[in-house]
């Protein structure tokens, strides 16, 4: 025979002191697990958004990143006639890019952090739907102006519209403002390749990469096929959503394995401490328990009652972790780039599942601390107990 689950309910608060220890127990834990979630969710968004499924980024063939590539003018104009790349009239849609990083003292704290200057082409708006001017405008062909992130603006010093900024040997006008929808481009500062070639004194006409426009998602396979089989090329063609999920990934699983981790050091706390309530409810309810057996429940019913009572203790910590951690979805942070060593700015990440997730790990921790307490309860000899009525 069950026991009413009404029992629970009224016993849980008439125990409110403990519970409380052990649901503010499970929420800490539940808090963290989930925050450290939103947070790699939020940094691998950031990046995977950089890319528009249209657009194909084209590297030296063996380079795992822009930092390590290096494509020549005369490779673009091929990839330029290649079928597929969409075209602005007669002009294929197609930039060649430049990446270095630059040290610019962050806005918060004054110190130098590292911020990825990205030299483009004057198409590059074209090329990339996702991004646009949001305040004043599009750099000039040949001139040292700047364009930046509406992050890096926030992040970084001296960079507000209409400033001088100085770096690479070279003095720099802000004139514009990038509105990238919270990507990565958000974090960087743009500027026209050629300039930023000769103000680091690289060699002209190489860049490290060139990212390509396409007619549709469709002619991405004839565009990889056409550029890998031209014997004029040594390169390598990816989607651009694709590069940049691979960018995302070292960083986003490192911070799920580290949220993991401290989420199951606190878990093994937070389920001692279910487990002590819970054998003190056991030890404070041996008559009752006496009483219930007598009155010919079963141990079966003894024992799924107190795995309920520990359930409900969890649930509602892990419902109170994730009202906790949940006004952080949308806070912006920001931490190093691995793959660009630049800073990155990003946005925290609580989506539905990852809620979900939070209580599922909560009643986990329950279901652990609350079965052995039951099982004793259970076992507990009837005849003991009423003779300590």
């Amino acid at each position: 025979m069950a026991i009413p689950l009404i029992y629970n309910v009224r016993s849980v608060r008439q125990r409110w002191t403990s519970s409380v220890v052990a649901v503010l127990g499970i929420a800490g834990t539940v808090g963290v697990f989930v925050a450290m979630l939103a947070m790699a969710r939020g940094f691998r968004a950031t990046l995977v958004s950089s890319g528009s499924p249209n657009n194909a980024i084209v590297r030296r063939a063996g380079a795992d990143s822009e930092m390590t590539s290096a494509v020549s003018l005369d490779s673009m104009h091929v990839i330029e006639t290649v079928p597929g790349v969409a075209r602005k009239g007669a002009v294929p849609l197609v930039s060649g890019e430049v990446v270095v990083i630059a040290a610019f003292p962050m806005a918060s704290t004054g110190t130098d952090a590292n911020a990825q200057v990205r030299g483009v082409s004057p198409r590059a708006l074209d090329v990339r739907d996702n991004v646009r001017i949001a305040a004043g405008r599009f750099f000039r062909p040949g001139l040292a102006e700047l364009v930046v992130g509406r992050n890096a603006q926030n992040s970084y010093a001296g960079l507000g519209l209409g400033s001088t900024i100085r770096f690479g040997g070279g003095a720099w006008t802000v004139v514009g403002v990038l509105d990238a929808g919270g990507s990565a481009f958000d974090s960087e500062v743009w500027c026209d390749a050629n300039v930023l070639n000769q103000v680091y004194k690289r060699p002209a006409n190489i860049f490290q990469s060139v990212t390509a426009r396409l007619e549709s998602p469709a002619a991405f396979a004839a565009f990889k096929d056409a550029l890998t089989a031209d014997p004029r090329l040594s390169v390598q063609v990816d989607r651009e959503t694709e590069y940049y999920e691979k960018q995302s990934r070292q960083l986003s699983t490192l911070i799920r394995v580290l949220g993991f981790l401290i989420a199951v050091v606190m878990g093994v706390g937070a389920v001692f401490g279910a487990l002590n309530t819970m054998y003190s409810a056991v030890s404070e309810r041996s008559r009752e328990i006496a009483t219930m057996r007598a009155l010919g429940f079963s141990s079966l019913g003894v024992t799924m009652s107190f795995v309920f009572e520990a359930l409900l203790i969890a649930l509602v910590g892990g419902i109170v972790g994730c009202l906790a951690v949940l006004p952080m979805n949308g806070y912006t942070t920001g931490t190093m780039n691995w793959q660009t060593f630049s800073h990155l700015a990003f946005a925290f990440s609580i989506t539905p599942d990852l809620l979900l997730q939070g209580v599922a790990f909560a009643l986990v921790m329950g279901l652990i601390g609350g079965v052995p307490p039951a099982i004793r309860a259970a076992r507990r000899p009837v005849a003991v107990a009423l003779r300590e009525l």
